[in-house]
């Protein structure tokens, strides 16, 4: 019986301890300033997290300034040091290769606050209200 691998089951665990520690090493290469840009020198930009390839060899990170402020100059700043990036994070991270570093705005705060808007919403309130008492 051949097995096939599972397209869902996520990512494995050495891609999630990978991703990590490439996420800690371009939080601290941005936090300490050292890629002379200005774009990214004005700015705090946080990592929430990094995806790694299940190859290792592409790290997409998602990256947010603090604040939400000029999220797309952040972002374009980002892919022209990537080079710099990525000898950094090789430097900090001991992987055979370095992965080529891919940048996305991070979403999740977007989709919190469309669930907590919904949660908020006149029909959600309206049904909770109204929702009999299942102790009879």
């Amino acid at each position: 019986m051949v097995r096939k691998p599972q397209e869902s089951a996520g990512p494995s665990q050495r891609q999630q301890r990978v991703a990590e520690l490439v996420r800690h090493a371009l939080a601290e290469v941005l936090s300490r300033g050292d890629i002379l840009d200005p774009v990214l020198n004005q700015h705090v930009i946080t990592v929430p997290e990094v995806r790694m390839s299940p190859d290792l060899k592409l790290a997409t990170a998602y990256v947010m300034p603090l604040g939400g402020q000029d999220e797309r100059p952040v972002i374009e700043a980002l892919e022209r040091n990537k080079k710099v990036l990525r000898q950094e994070v090789a430097r900090r991270v001991a992987l055979k290769f370095a992965p080529d570093l891919r940048f996305r705005r991070d979403e999740t705060f977007d989709e919190a606050a469309r669930i907590d808007a919904l949660l908020r919403s006149d029909k959600v309130q309206r049904d909770l209200e109204s929702e009999p008492d299942s102790e009879d």
